[in-house]
């Protein structure tokens, strides 16, 4: 079985060929930024804008299996398209429109992973964005990991709180900012003094 970051290179390149913007989140982002953890998957976010989904998510059925029945509605509905490759990796694609995930994706960079593949990955302060607004306990294991392995004096901190400060309004969730607070003190304070 081709190795996941191999896959993630043929998913990179298809999508360049399309001239579209992405970049990798989630799983493959964790290895670069955080505490590195067994990930099966792969996801990215593409920047389709608001309306104009279906061509991109047509195209990608074309070429992958869904992971659900009727994909496409789902897709429409949720802005999340479910594939897999032909190996069984489950691909999760973020069909992207907000102000937020265009800017993670125009911050993005190439990064190496292995010797030979470079892949488009989200920055840090993006990926600890995305996953204090997920807010899930396994999101937030992922933040301390981002917060220990980069430092938290190398953090954009102005940046982050930027960013996830009108999310937390939007999901109405203003908890999300306390604790990420409160997490970014908590690391801080064991951090070596510079």
């Amino acid at each position: 079985m081709k190795d996941l970051i191999e896959q993630a290179a043929e998913l990179q390149g298809l999508l360049e060929q399309q001239g579209w913007h992405f970049c990798f989140i989630g799983g493959i982002a964790i290895q670069r930024w955080s505490e590195p953890r067994l990930t099966k998957d792969m996801d990215i976010t593409l920047l389709t804008g608001f309306g104009n989904e279906e061509p991109f998510i047509d195209f990608l059925l074309q070429r992958f299996e869904s992971r659900i029945r009727d994909a496409r509605s789902f897709a429409l509905q949720n802005r999340i398209l479910l594939l897999k490759t032909k190996e069984g990796t489950g691909i999760d694609v973020a069909l992207g429109c907000l102000p937020f995930e265009e800017e993670a994706v125009r911050r993005s960079k190439l990064l190496e992973y292995v010797p030979g593949i470079s892949l488009r990955t989200c920055s840090a302060e993006d990926l600890l964005v995305m996953k204090a607004f997920a807010s899930r306990p396994i999101d937030w294991n992922d933040v301390r990991g981002i917060l220990v392995r980069q430092g938290t004096k190398k953090l954009d901190w102005p940046y982050i709180r930027r960013q996830l400060q009108p999310l937390c309004e939007l999901k109405e969730a203003p908890e999300i900012m306390t604790q990420l607070e409160k997490l970014h003190r908590e690391v801080a304070a064991s951090e070596p003094a510079a």
